[in-house]
Protein backbone atom coordinates (compact mmCIF):
# COMPACT_ATOMS: atom_id res chain seq x y z
CA UNK A 1 0.00 0.00 0.00
CA UNK A 2 3.18 2.66 0.66
CA UNK A 3 3.83 2.28 -3.14
CA UNK A 4 0.54 3.77 -4.15
CA UNK A 5 1.25 7.39 -4.62
CA UNK A 6 -1.24 9.88 -5.48
CA UNK A 7 -0.80 11.47 -9.36
CA UNK A 8 1.78 13.98 -9.48
CA UNK A 9 1.41 15.54 -13.46
CA UNK A 10 -0.18 18.57 -11.76
CA UNK A 11 1.96 19.03 -9.27
CA UNK A 12 3.69 21.94 -10.65
CA UNK A 13 0.03 23.37 -11.71
CA UNK A 14 -1.65 23.24 -8.01
CA UNK A 15 -0.23 22.42 -4.48
CA UNK A 16 -2.87 21.94 -1.75
CA UNK A 17 -0.85 22.80 0.77
CA UNK A 18 0.12 26.12 -0.48
CA UNK A 19 -3.33 27.42 -1.07
CA UNK A 20 -4.21 29.02 1.61
CA UNK A 21 -7.88 28.50 0.56
CA UNK A 22 -7.60 24.62 0.99
CA UNK A 23 -8.43 22.12 4.00
CA UNK A 24 -4.85 21.48 3.77
CA UNK A 25 -3.55 24.48 3.56
CA UNK A 26 -0.16 24.68 4.85
CA UNK A 27 0.19 21.24 6.13
CA UNK A 28 3.78 19.34 5.45
CA UNK A 29 4.06 16.41 5.04
CA UNK A 30 7.26 14.65 5.24
CA UNK A 31 7.90 11.98 1.75
CA UNK A 32 9.84 9.48 3.80
CA UNK A 33 8.05 8.79 6.58
CA UNK A 34 4.87 6.77 6.26
CA UNK A 35 2.52 7.43 9.18
CA UNK A 36 -0.71 6.67 8.01
CA UNK A 37 -2.34 2.76 7.37
CA UNK A 38 -5.19 1.46 6.31
CA UNK A 39 -5.59 -1.32 8.87
CA UNK A 40 -2.42 -2.80 9.22
CA UNK A 41 -0.62 -1.44 6.04
CA UNK A 42 0.97 1.74 5.50
CA UNK A 43 0.48 4.39 2.95
CA UNK A 44 2.43 6.37 1.27
CA UNK A 45 2.89 9.81 3.34
CA UNK A 46 1.60 12.15 0.19
CA UNK A 47 -2.09 11.19 1.05
CA UNK A 48 -3.84 13.54 3.04
CA UNK A 49 -5.45 12.35 6.18
CA UNK A 50 -9.01 13.85 6.62
CA UNK A 51 -10.61 11.86 9.22
CA UNK A 52 -11.14 8.86 8.07
CA UNK A 53 -8.96 5.87 9.46
CA UNK A 54 -9.01 3.81 6.17
CA UNK A 55 -10.11 6.26 3.16
CA UNK A 56 -7.29 9.36 2.47
CA UNK A 57 -7.60 12.04 -0.54
CA UNK A 58 -5.08 14.39 -2.11
CA UNK A 59 -6.56 17.30 -3.69
CA UNK A 60 -4.97 16.98 -7.03
CA UNK A 61 -6.20 20.56 -8.23
CA UNK A 62 -8.42 23.36 -7.51
CA UNK A 63 -9.96 26.34 -10.08
CA UNK A 64 -12.03 28.94 -8.20
CA UNK A 65 -13.00 31.07 -11.02
CA UNK A 66 -14.64 27.70 -12.88
CA UNK A 67 -16.03 26.44 -9.06
CA UNK A 68 -13.90 22.94 -9.33
CA UNK A 69 -11.85 20.47 -7.40
CA UNK A 70 -10.15 17.44 -8.36
CA UNK A 71 -9.46 14.73 -5.59
CA UNK A 72 -7.93 11.29 -5.46
CA UNK A 73 -9.06 8.88 -3.02
CA UNK A 74 -7.51 6.02 -1.76
CA UNK A 75 -8.24 3.43 0.44
CA UNK A 76 -11.71 1.58 1.87
CA UNK A 77 -14.39 4.17 1.42
CA UNK A 78 -16.46 2.57 4.86
CA UNK A 79 -19.50 4.49 5.62
CA UNK A 80 -21.00 1.66 7.41
CA UNK A 81 -18.20 1.39 10.47
CA UNK A 82 -16.07 4.37 9.95
CA UNK A 83 -18.50 7.27 8.19
CA UNK A 84 -16.19 7.94 5.76
CA UNK A 85 -18.63 10.46 3.90
CA UNK A 86 -19.42 12.69 6.51
CA UNK A 87 -14.93 13.05 6.85
CA UNK A 88 -14.84 13.79 3.92
CA UNK A 89 -18.52 16.10 3.36
CA UNK A 90 -17.55 18.17 6.88
CA UNK A 91 -13.82 18.37 6.18
CA UNK A 92 -13.16 18.42 2.77
CA UNK A 93 -16.51 19.67 0.89
CA UNK A 94 -17.93 21.80 3.50
CA UNK A 95 -14.41 23.91 3.17
CA UNK A 96 -14.52 24.08 -0.60
CA UNK A 97 -17.98 24.89 -0.80
CA UNK A 98 -17.29 27.99 1.54
CA UNK A 99 -14.91 28.91 -1.03
CA UNK A 100 -17.16 28.70 -4.20
CA UNK A 101 -16.47 25.25 -5.32
CA UNK A 102 -19.24 22.93 -6.40
CA UNK A 103 -18.27 20.94 -9.14
CA UNK A 104 -16.63 18.04 -7.85
CA UNK A 105 -14.00 15.29 -9.57
CA UNK A 106 -13.52 12.70 -7.29
CA UNK A 107 -11.36 9.83 -8.93
CA UNK A 108 -11.28 6.83 -7.16
CA UNK A 109 -9.32 4.26 -9.46
CA UNK A 110 -7.49 3.72 -5.79
CA UNK A 111 -10.31 2.99 -3.66
CA UNK A 112 -10.04 -0.72 -2.66
CA UNK A 113 -13.90 -1.30 -1.09
CA UNK A 114 -17.13 0.40 -0.60
CA UNK A 115 -19.16 -0.17 2.54
CA UNK A 116 -22.46 1.24 2.59
CA UNK A 117 -24.41 2.85 5.59
CA UNK A 118 -27.33 5.18 4.21
CA UNK A 119 -27.20 7.94 1.79
CA UNK A 120 -27.91 11.56 4.00
CA UNK A 121 -24.58 13.11 3.90
CA UNK A 122 -24.95 12.32 -0.16
CA UNK A 123 -27.99 14.30 -0.30
CA UNK A 124 -26.62 16.95 1.81
CA UNK A 125 -23.61 17.28 -0.32
CA UNK A 126 -25.86 16.95 -3.73
CA UNK A 127 -28.14 20.05 -1.87
CA UNK A 128 -25.04 21.73 -1.10
CA UNK A 129 -23.87 22.17 -4.58
CA UNK A 130 -26.88 23.41 -6.12
CA UNK A 131 -25.62 24.15 -9.62
CA UNK A 132 -23.39 21.77 -9.52
CA UNK A 133 -22.50 18.32 -9.52
CA UNK A 134 -20.44 15.69 -8.00
CA UNK A 135 -18.90 12.70 -10.12
CA UNK A 136 -17.20 9.69 -9.72
CA UNK A 137 -14.57 8.97 -11.74
CA UNK A 138 -12.77 5.52 -12.70
CA UNK A 139 -14.85 3.41 -9.76
CA UNK A 140 -13.71 -0.23 -9.52
CA UNK A 141 -16.85 -1.91 -10.81
CA UNK A 142 -17.54 -3.77 -7.03
CA UNK A 143 -16.95 -0.42 -5.94
CA UNK A 144 -19.58 1.05 -8.34
CA UNK A 145 -22.06 -1.96 -7.66
CA UNK A 146 -21.89 -1.26 -4.01
CA UNK A 147 -22.53 2.51 -4.50
CA UNK A 148 -25.78 1.37 -6.69
CA UNK A 149 -27.02 -0.98 -4.08
CA UNK A 150 -28.63 2.34 -1.87
CA UNK A 151 -28.64 4.42 -5.13
CA UNK A 152 -26.20 7.11 -4.68
CA UNK A 153 -26.26 7.82 -8.41
CA UNK A 154 -29.35 9.66 -6.99
CA UNK A 155 -26.92 12.42 -5.75
CA UNK A 156 -23.41 11.60 -7.59
CA UNK A 157 -22.66 11.19 -11.07
CA UNK A 158 -21.06 7.85 -11.97
CA UNK A 159 -20.53 4.92 -14.34
CA UNK A 160 -20.51 4.69 -18.29
CA UNK A 161 -18.25 7.04 -20.10
CA UNK A 162 -16.71 8.40 -16.11
CA UNK A 163 -15.91 5.16 -15.36
CA UNK A 164 -13.22 5.00 -18.17
CA UNK A 165 -11.62 7.95 -18.89
CA UNK A 166 -8.24 8.34 -19.47
CA UNK A 167 -7.35 11.70 -17.41
CA UNK A 168 -3.88 11.52 -16.36
CA UNK A 169 -2.42 12.96 -19.95
CA UNK A 170 -5.21 15.71 -19.99
CA UNK A 171 -4.75 18.87 -17.95
CA UNK A 172 -7.16 19.35 -15.01
CA UNK A 173 -9.46 21.98 -16.78
CA UNK A 174 -9.85 19.73 -20.05
CA UNK A 175 -10.60 16.54 -17.34
CA UNK A 176 -13.09 19.25 -15.93
CA UNK A 177 -14.60 19.87 -19.39
CA UNK A 178 -14.56 16.22 -20.45
CA UNK A 179 -16.31 15.08 -17.20
CA UNK A 180 -19.21 18.29 -17.19
CA UNK A 181 -19.97 17.63 -20.95
CA UNK A 182 -20.58 13.87 -20.01
CA UNK A 183 -22.70 15.03 -16.91
CA UNK A 184 -24.71 17.89 -19.31
CA UNK A 185 -25.40 15.12 -21.60
CA UNK A 186 -26.38 12.59 -19.36
CA UNK A 187 -28.85 16.10 -17.87
CA UNK A 188 -30.04 16.21 -21.74
CA UNK A 189 -31.01 12.41 -22.06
Amino acid sequence: MHNIEPFYGWKNLYEASEDERSPFYGEDSNEYECKDAVYNYYIHPEWENFGSSTLYAKILFTDYTLGFCIIELMGEWNDCLYNDIMFLKRNIADVMNGEGINKYILIGENVLNFHYSDDCYYEEWFDDVEEGWIALLNMRKHVLDEFGKINIDSYVAMGGSLNTMIWRPLSPKQVFESVDAMIVKRLNG
